[in-house]
């Protein structure tokens, strides 16, 4: 229950905290003072919106005490009316602001991703979608202003990728994008369908949270390291130098290759980077499966296999099908307008985990 004496419980967890940023036992550890932080954060924000809740409810109880006295004048009456009927309209909005700030904070949230969007069934009209896929996201983290960067691609004979893998770096990017992973169908007619005919074609999507070195280890014994002439579309990116990495890990058979970049020292760190976040990845979903599987009382398991969203083409039709979610204008969707369908899952998501919240 939230009252005054939670509210106070809070402030002596806030001051406990300051307290122990200050040490030099957590201030000298990076990743110690990054939990410190993280907590202290979660704390404020929690106490501003049990001091804004309890406000309104000591507002509303004053304004009932003047009314139920018989001994008030009719202008405090009139005044208390008023401020219970303000109390009325904002106190829901005060208490799902509280029941939010209770969600414990995800650490993964503000970290940059990796994001691997691979050709699936449809041949070249498939790969044709990925590289549609690549442009929508791109031109939406350009209207955030977030860095993106290709780390490696292979493209399609027919324009398109067969696969392409580029990071995104900004501001909670993994919160606003971990939705995203799974299969994603597009239905519209290939430019070589000779009968108007409507295709189906989809391409897989996956998200993968950015980890340090501290997060993941890998033995440099674990690794094969091999290594190649980088090639892309038209030339691109040819070497006479073998400076593309592809490194394979050998217990989980996991193989990363990274070409995009000039140096040989580039791309091991680069496919590095993949590694630690595919295994991270490969991790958190074993762990989940353990325990019920958050993904899957989420908005979605993040399986690739599932297909989580329709676009199609002849009506301009966007559909999410885990939130019933649909748009008609598939059109701006394509040129980065995301931004409606990424608040409605994170606000599905955000429902769900309140609801959590109530029955536990």
């Amino acid at each position: 229950m939230i009252d005054h004496s939670y509210f106070e419980q809070l402030q002596s967890k806030i001051t406990e905290l300051e307290t122990r940023m200050s040490q030099p036992e957590v201030s000298a550890d990076p990743k110690k003072m990054q939990a410190c932080m993280r907590d202290y954060s979660h704390q404020k924000k929690l106490a501003a919106c049990a001091k804004k809740y309890l406000d309104l409810l000591d507002a509303k109880t004053e304004g009932e005490a003047i009314l139920a006295d018989s001994a008030s004048d009719d202008e405090l009456r009139e005044m208390a009316e008023m401020e219970i009927a303000d109390v009325a309209e904002k106190l829901p909005i005060a208490e799902r602001e509280m029941m939010v700030s209770l969600i414990p904070p995800d650490p993964t949230d503000s970290r940059n991703v990796i994001i691997e969007i691979r050709a699936g069934t449809g041949g070249d009209e498939a790969g044709l979608f990925c590289g549609d896929l690549y442009r929508m996201y791109t031109r939406y983290f350009d209207v955030k202003g977030w860095k993106h960067r290709v780390m490696d691609v292979s493209p399609s004979e027919s324009g398109g990728y067969k696969e392409i893998s580029f990071s995104v770096e900004g501001e909670d990017v993994y919160k606003v994008l971990k939705h995203e992973g799974g299969t994603h169908r597009v239905q519209r007619v290939p430019q070589t369908e000779t009968q108007g005919r409507v295709h189906t074609s989809a391409a897989t999507v996956a998200v993968l949270a950015e980890v340090e070195e501290v997060d993941i280890e890998i033995r440099n014994e674990d690794l094969r390291i091999d290594t190649y002439r980088a090639q892309g579309a038209g030339g691109q990116h040819v070497n006479t130098t073998d400076s593309a990495i592809r490194i394979t890990h050998i217990p989980t058979g996991t193989v990363v290759q990274c070409q995009d970049e000039r140096s040989q020292h580039k791309n091991k760190a680069a496919a590095l980077k993949v590694l630690r976040a595919r295994i991270y990845d490969t991790q958190q979903r074993e762990n989940e499966e353990a325990q019920a599987s958050e993904r899957k009382s989420m908005v979605g398991s993040g399986d690739r296999s599932e297909k989580i969203r329709t676009y199609n083409y002849p009506q301009n039709r966007l559909s999410d099908h885990r939130i019933g979610l649909t748009l008609y204008k598939l059109d701006r969707v394509m040129e980065g307008d995301l931004e409606e369908t990424l608040t409605a899952l994170y606000e599905h998501d955000v429902e769900i985990r309140i609801k959590q919240q109530m029955e536990g």
